[in-house]
């Protein structure tokens, strides 16, 4: 059932034992929302945690300061920037049947929840929560604002995506008044590299490939090149948007090696083509600029099916 911001906030005040999920491979926007509600409903005396299929990256610690990560068995199961619930990982298996509520911003979710909050219009999902976190009326701290701000910043490419509205802007100086160390979180996620991911990044950018009269660019990253650079999936989140820097570029693919050889992609475009009708052509969704899929299958013919496809999609 689709409820509104109102609704949700009268069934998050009701329930109790909660348990917010996160989408595997998490980014700023899911992670943000998770632990802002998180802390907003420790804030109403509520017991609630949060779960990912996989390790939450070391730049996103600030944002466990001073949480209460209880362990029970959840009453209510809550899915925050979730797709649908193949973006769960292996957490799909225990929870995919019974999740209470979805909190999303992506216009392909595939309504799997009980209850639906769906904002496609919000730029980045902590938009919806912090309006889901005013009308319960808790207070919102800086701890909770930088939660909040990250996922906006993440989400919009630090505000420069086409997605961005004036009320990601809004929302944006309201939780910088409310203590937002958007200098510092914005520096984090968009300036600071660590010597490990700059040589995967060097090894990424070596290997790019253009197809389609270079209108699609490839990146691919393998297991061997997480083994020679110390890295792994997670350090992989900065490298899409590399692809949507070259000039000419209307596609850029970013395929990932699984370890069982299998692989994803995500997927970043122009406004000439929508990237979420690619990734839906495989399974996957997300949004018009930002998208993402899975292949059961190697990189080289996941590759070919891409570029295939794009073929298709470009004009």
């Amino acid at each position: 059932m689709k409820i509104d911001v109102e609704k949700c906030a009268q069934l998050l005040g009701e329930w109790d034992n909660i348990l917010i999920l996160c989408h595997a491979h998490p980014d700023g926007d899911t992670l943000g929302s998770g632990f802002a509600l998180l802390r907003a409903m420790q804030g109403l005396n509520k017991r609630a945690r949060i779960l990912c299929d996989d390790e939450i990256p070391s730049k996103y610690s600030y944002m466990l300061d001073g949480i209460k990560n209880e362990e029970f068995e959840p009453d209510y199961v809550v899915a925050v920037d979730v797709a649908t619930v193949s973006l769960l990982g292996s957490l799909q298996e225990t929870y995919g049947d019974r999740i209470n509520l979805c909190i999303d911003h992506h216009a392909t979710n595939t309504k799997y929840a009980e209850n639906l909050l769906l904002c496609s219009d919000a730029a980045a999902n902590c938009e919806i929560i912090f309006e889901i976190i005013k009308a319960l009326g808790v207070k919102i701290d800086k701890k909770t604002a930088d939660c909040l701000y990250t996922g906006l910043t993440t989400d919009t490419g630090c505000f420069r995506y086409s997605s961005t509205t004036s009320n990601t802007y809004r929302c944006a100086a309201e939780l910088i008044d409310l203590g937002a160390d958007n200098g510092y979180i914005n520096r984090l996620m968009f300036e600071t590299k660590t010597k490990k991911f700059a040589a995967l990044e060097r090894l990424a950018t070596q290997g790019m490939q253009f197809f389609l009269d270079e209108r699609v660019c490839v990146i691919t990253i393998t297991n061997e090149m997480y083994e020679q650079t110390g890295t792994d999936e997670q350090d992989t989140e900065a490298l899409p948007p590399l692809t949507r820097q070259i000039e000419g570029v209307e596609i850029g693919l970013t395929l990932r090696e699984k370890k069982d050889k299998t692989c994803k992609c995500s997927i970043r475009t122009f406004e000439s083509v929508n990237a979420a009708d690619l990734a839906g052509a495989f399974g996957g969704g997300g949004h018009k600029q930002a998208a993402a899929c899975r292949f059961d299958c190697d990189i080289e013919s996941a590759k070919k099916l891409l570029v295939e496809k794009s073929k298709e999609l470009l004009k």
